[in-house]
């Protein structure tokens, strides 16, 4: 078990923290959760003992050893795979370093003897025979392949890196885990190893992630940092993200006698429970939502914005014909000879290993770059937003405001009707004259959507939109996207995002097409999908 007492942590007049108490236990995930800027890495530097706070205590069950998922990838350069991941268990590997060493002495001593049979006591004790077959089975369910475990870590690309210090921390079967962002850079597989890694350990998780499909499996409750306090939530996230939107709303509905909120609450977690019933986690978490009162939830001060994409006018039945399109990148062959007919109402992931291709077809039909060979050609009705997965070129040495910015894509050049439609992305006051040159990640991505939503474009072409988006972001981006009446071809690897959004899957491969049509759950599940997958990736 992990608690934290009275914890604060200022910086100068700010605090980020104040006076946190809570408790972590065994056998329960945290999701931790807040705004940008909140302290959840931060806060997760406290728990581990990398930065101090500024008052309070942390205190961990004596004999429990904790695992923290390192983000410095050069660290281990010089050490190889395998040896990297069994340092994560910091004590097996001394033993095992002092066996070595005391075994290579040319003069073996009565004292070395008495030594080397201490260790290799204590060695037995932490399962050490056992090690190396233990990190290797950790690389090969997180994608790394057998030859790779005797290169060092510097002959490994920044992919690599990061699962192999995932590794590191999940090795040796830790008492706490934490955990920042560990499915940045993992493939679909990878994180579906996590997930049930995650869901068989016995220990204390604590969780940074974007990743609400991902939260949503694993989570048992959420620790939401707000108001400088940091709340505990019994769910995961879906749950306090619904539960939080329904505080808000009975808050304002004052009228409202106590008993008909109640009674209200009731029903939410009825039909959450049986909703949830699937996910992970879910026979321990449905008990202790069934305990929930009132009073245990609360709105949150954390700010949504509005994202709602409105076409202006309804498109025809033609949509989009791709004819037999080819292309090589820097030598790749990307794309050959694609075939594809888009139909009115198609929401359409465009799925696979391969990003270059994915965007290498977002630019060809949005008139960015001209195929090698084929055709493609777009109904007179359609008018389009591309959502590039690059945005540089439209904020790069860029001196105006994010007025002046807005107002080259809008109909309406009256600043009031910027201002308003720029404070609904966030950008309030001071905010919308800030220099376009200066946003950041999240920043530009807003101001793209709203480029797109004053567009009042039939069709969407978006090339992983969620990159660089907070929660609050991908959750209203989401939402929006669900209610759009129109035609969507997207990227994304954000599982939540493609199931509830997209209704055709299309997967290209290096030797052709998977078209079908179906919920992402559905492809991932279909056992007609596995086989051609398997011819197709030969």
């Amino acid at each position: 078990m992990i608690s934290v007492s009275n914890v604060t942590l200022r910086y100068g007049s700010r605090a980020l923290f104040e006076d946190v108490n809570i408790k972590f236990t065994p056998g329960n995930c945290y999701g931790l959760i807040g705004a940008n800027g909140a302290g959840k890495s931060t806060f997760l530097k406290i728990l581990s003992g990398e930065i101090d706070s500024s008052r309070g205590e942390v205190h961990i069950t004596p004999g429990e050893r904790m695992a923290v998922l390192k983000q410095n990838h050069y660290e281990y350069d010089e050490f190889n795979v395998l040896k990297t991941v069994i340092m994560g268990h910091a004590r097996l590997y001394e033993i095992m370093e002092e066996k070595d060493a005391i075994y290579a002495k040319p003069d073996f001593s009565d004292e070395d003897g008495m030594r080397a049979a201490e260790l290799e006591g204590e060695f037995a004790e932490l399962n050490g025979w056992e090690a190396e077959s233990d990190a290797a089975e950790l690389l090969l369910g997180l994608g790394i392949a057998k030859p790779l475990h005797d290169l060092t870590m510097k002959e490994l690309d920044g992919n690599e890196k990061v699962r192999v210090l995932l590794a590191q921390a999940l090795f040796g079967n830790p008492n706490i885990l934490l955990l920042d962002e560990p499915t940045n850079h993992l493939n679909l597989e990878s994180i579906q190893w996590l997930e049930n890694f995650l869901g068989r350990y016995e220990g204390t998780v604590i969780v940074v992630s974007h990743d609400r499909h991902f939260l949503n499996q694993v989570c048992t409750h959420i620790a939401d940092i707000d108001f400088g306090k940091i709340q505990l939530y019994v769910g995961n996230y879906d749950f306090w993200y619904e539960s939080s939107q329904l505080a808000l709303r009975l808050q304002r509905e004052s009228n409202k006698r106590v008993d008909e909120k109640r009674k209200e609450l009731e029903e939410f977690i009825r039909r959450f429970s049986a909703n949830a019933s699937k996910s992970k986690q879910a026979t321990s978490r449905k008990k202790l939502l069934e305990k929930l009162t009132l009073e245990d939830i609360r709105p949150s001060s954390r700010k949504y914005p509005f994202i709602h994409f409105k076409p202006e006018r309804e498109a025809g039945k033609q949509l989009l014909s791709i004819e037999g399109i080819s292309k090589t990148v820097n030598g790749e062959k990307v794309l050959d000879k694609l075939t594809l007919i888009v139909n009115k109402g198609d929401k359409i992931a465009l799925v696979g290993p391969n990003g270059l291709a994915k965007t290498t077809l977002f630019q060809i039909i949005s008139g960015e770059v001209e195929p090698d060979e084929g055709s493609y050609s777009w109904g007179v009705t359609t008018t389009r937003a591309y959502f590039p997965k690059d945005n540089s070129a439209y904020f790069d040495n860029n001196d105006m405001n994010l007025i002046d910015w807005l107002r080259q894509y809008s109909k309406d050049q009256d600043e009031s009707f910027l201002r308003g439609f720029l404070g609904r992305m966030l950008f309030s006051g001071e905010e919308a004259l800030k220099k376009a040159s200066v946003l950041s990640g999240g920043e530009k991505v807003r101001c793209m959507f709203s480029r797109m939503m004053l567009n009042g474009a039939n069709v969407l072409m978006l090339d992983e939109p969620t990159n660089h988006l907070d929660l609050e972001s991908i959750t209203a981006l989401n939402n929006g996207l669900v209610e759009f009446d129109g035609t969507m071809l997207f990227v994304s690897h954000d599982h939540q995002f493609i199931q509830t959004i997209a209704n055709r899957i299309i997967e290209i491969t290096p030797n052709g097409v998977i078209d079908k049509l179906m919920t992402y759950d559905e492809y991932l599940e279909s056992s007609d999908v596995q086989k051609q997958r398997s011819a197709l990736y030969v």
